[in-house]
């Protein structure tokens, strides 16, 4: 634990991005995979979790969670599967 206490409030705010930015993450991942299983069982609502996934990967673009071509990759893959 540090001593100085500007490091101790960095402490904190990295504990706090780390969670806000883990849980916008792991939506991301939730809703590709989700948009994969509909796409694959051809789902009445596949157009719609298609929606959802490429909004969560932008979102995720958006943040700098991940690189923008990851991000372009993942929507043309999904796009390719529907």
């Amino acid at each position: 634990m540090p001593n100085i206490k500007s490091a101790i409030k960095r402490v904190r705010t990295n504990d706090t991005k780390n969670a806000q930015n883990s849980s916008v993450k792991t939506a991301m991942r939730s809703s590709v995979k989700k948009a994969d299983k509909a796409v694959a069982n051809n789902e009445e609502n596949k157009g719609d979790s298609l929606k959802a996934a490429i909004k969560q990967v932008e979102k995720a673009a958006s943040k700098g969670l991940i690189h923008k071509n990851t991000a372009a990759r993942r929507k043309s893959s999904l796009m390719k599967k529907a």
